[in-house]
């Protein structure tokens, strides 16, 4: 008990001399924390109000003059989203818009394949095999066997060492960038990425750097720029990821990127199956570390239901016509050549895009001085072709949430489809159009 009392006075002598020996400044701090602790515990958190009653016809009267705010802003009857064109029929080659037969130059068919026999044949059995749909995500009773052997055939035909699919073609890419790049890495991407690639950066949180579009200087100097501020911060420089999104046909330009001139190895590559696979739905590939990460972190993977099986049979049956008639990416390469110089000269009209490119836009030359009567201006171009049998369509953006908002412009889509003559008539009609509407 002794020796108890005695450690006990020790410890309070301790105490008493720390005291003395601590800092002024340290004791003030202590001394206004142990203030504010009391006012906490013996003040209320909040003062009563005098409570006014009011009377009924006081309140009736409060219910007619309130105006709530509404949940969105005023649309325009005749804004173009409530304004659609309605298709009867599969949109192939020959379409059929708002009962008008019209020759399709606006549907992303660029192999013809949407029409297909074999494919729909294929589509059928496997509606037959299996039903409509999968209600389940892929580790949810949502793997079928043919989706393995979609992954398969995607791996081999774009010879790597593995696929993942998706059920949406815009959640694919949306879906892998920050399934990878996260808050603190960096991402340089050319500034005309399409709106999918833009909403996955979002997602990642990244710290996003834009370059010109399909300008390599530039986005030398931004790789220059970045490598003198890793050397400031060496330590920050070691655990940061640097990333490099491009897109191989950009659909906003018509462009193609350089591949060549950018990068010698490739670790990712996304495409959709919505326009020569005649399907829905995107897939990935790559090596397989990397595409296994995405089964566990693809939120477009993870949480949406799976493609529909008849939907992989049909782009199974798809990558085999274009294994068994490799002849067919030259075929409509010599039309979108064939195009592209038909539509040179058009007065009031600038073609974007590479002559090889299955989908080109036409700009106007000079603006009307607002965009809301360039796109009008561009409408009515676009509704004169339709008039006379050749239907195509206006570029489309959420112009609020594009990093980069394109100009407007006509877009202009090939197919194998379509024959030489049916290539001049569009051709010709555009000119037409324009010297009626431009000049």
């Amino acid at each position: 008990m002794a020796a108890a009392a005695a450690g006990q006075q020790w410890v309070l002598v301790e105490m008493v001399q720390a005291f003395y020996e601590a800092p002024a400044y340290h004791l003030i701090l202590e001394g206004i924390l142990i203030l504010w602790i009391i006012r906490l515990l013996f003040s209320k958190t909040y003062k009563l109000q005098e409570r006014s009653d009011l009377t009924l016809k006081e309140k009736e009267e409060l219910i007619e003059e309130w105006q709530p705010e509404p949940l969105v802003p005023p649309v325009p009857k005749d804004h173009p989203a409530l304004n659609y064109n309605i298709v009867s029929g599969p949109p192939t080659h020959i379409i059929t818009v708002n009962g008008k037969e019209c020759i399709n130059f606006a549907s992303f068919n660029f192999l013809g394949l949407l029409d297909n026999e074999k494919v729909k044949s294929a589509a059928q059995a496997s509606l037959k095999k299996y039903g409509v749909g999968t209600c389940g995500p892929r580790g949810f009773y949502g793997t079928f066997d043919v989706h393995l052997e979609l992954e398969e055939r995607l791996a081999k035909f774009m010879r790597t060492e593995e696929a993942i699919i998706y059920s949406y073609g815009f959640a694919t890419i949306a879906s892998a960038i920050p399934a990878y790049s996260k808050r603190g890495d960096i991402v340089f991407v050319d500034e005309a990425a399409c709106f999918a690639i833009q909403k996955g950066l979002q997602a990642s949180r990244s710290n996003i750097k834009l370059f010109k579009h399909n300008d390599m200087a530039d986005l030398e100097r931004l790789l220059k720029e970045q490598e003198t501020e890793d050397q400031k911060n060496p330590r920050k420089a070691r655990v940061t990821r640097r990333f490099i999104v491009v897109e191989g046909l950009y659909m906003n330009t018509g462009d193609i990127c350089p591949l060549p001139e950018l990068i010698d190895d490739i670790d990712l590559i996304s495409a959709n199956m919505e326009n020569s696979l005649a399907s829905i739905g995107g897939f990935c590939c790559g090596r397989s570390f990397i595409i296994d990460h995405q089964r566990l972190s693809g939120q477009g993977y993870c949480f949406s239901a799976s493609l529909p099986p008849l939907l992989a049979a049909a782009a199974i049956e798809a990558l085999n016509i274009m294994e068994d008639n490799p002849d067919i990416f030259q075929t409509l390469r010599a039309k979108c050549e064939h195009i592209h110089k038909a539509l040179q000269g058009i007065s009031g009209l600038k073609v974007v895009g590479e002559s090889f490119s299955p989908a080109l836009h036409l700009q106007l030359e000079e603006s009307c001085g607002s965009r809301e009567n360039d796109v009008k201006l561009l409408k009515r171009v676009v509704d004169y072709c339709m008039n006379s049998g050749v239907a195509l369509t206006q570029a489309c953006y959420l112009e609020k949430e594009e990093k980069c908002l394109p100009p407007p412009s006509i877009r202009v889509v090939i197919t194998v489809e379509q024959t030489e003559q049916e290539l001049d008539k569009a051709a010709s009609l555009l000119k037409e159009a324009a010297q009626s509407v431009l000049n």
